[in-house]
C-alpha cells in the first residue's frame, strides 16, 4: 500500500462503493444517483432544484437528466416555488417516497457493516483526513498556493 497515491485510494475506494450501490440499486431498475437524489430531497417540503446539484455534488446536466428520469418513473413532481416565481420545487410523490427508504435502508446498512469492522478511532481518522482533504481542495490550498509545491 506504500507505493499507492492518497488519490488512486480514494478513486478506486469510492468506484468500489459506486459499483456495490449501483448493483444494488439495478434489481430495482435505478441507479445510485437516483437513490442519492431521493436521499438529498426534502421529503416533507420539497428542495429547490437549484441546491440540488451543489448539495449532491452534480454538474447541472447529469442532475437535470437524472431528476427527468425520476420524474418520468414517477418518484418525483416539479411544483413552481411560490416564494420565488423563477425557482422550481423537487417533491416526492408517494412512490419516491418508499423508494426513498429503499436507499435510506440501503445506506445504514453499509454503515453497520463498517462500523461492525472498523474500529471507532480508525473512522474517527479517517474522517478527520477526508475532512482535511476537503478543505485543503476548497480552500485551493493544493495547486493554487507555492508554498504547497513539492520540494
Amino acid at each position: 500500500m506504500k507505493d499507492k497515491t492518497i488519490d488512486y485510494v480514494l478513486r478506486t475506494t469510492w468506484l468500489a462503493v459506486n459499483k456495490m450501490y449501483n448493483e444494488e440499486a439495478a434489481q430495482f431498475d435505478t441507479t445510485m444517483a437516483t437513490g442519492f437524489a431521493l436521499l438529498s430531497i426534502d421529503p416533507e417540503d420539497g428542495t429547490p432544484s437549484t441546491s440540488l446539484g451543489p448539495k449532491m455534488g452534480m454538474e447541472a446536466t447529469s442532475l437535470s437528466r437524472t431528476l427527468k428520469t425520476m420524474e418520468e418513473k414517477g418518484l418525483i413532481v416539479r411544483k413552481p416555488n411560490p416564494e420565488d416565481g423563477r425557482g422550481v420545487l423537487i417533491y416526492l410523490t408517494e412512490f419516491g417516497r418508499e423508494k426513498r427508504e429503499y436507499s435510506r435502508e440501503r445506506v445504514l446498512t453499509f454503515n453497520t457493516a463498517i462500523r461492525n469492522n472498523i474500529s471507532n478511532e480508525k473512522l474517527e481518522n479517517f474522517y478527520e483526513v477526508a475532512e482535511l482533504i476537503n478543505n485543503m481542495i476548497s480552500n485551493k490550498r493544493i495547486y493554487n498556493q507555492a508554498e504547497n509545491q513539492v520540494k
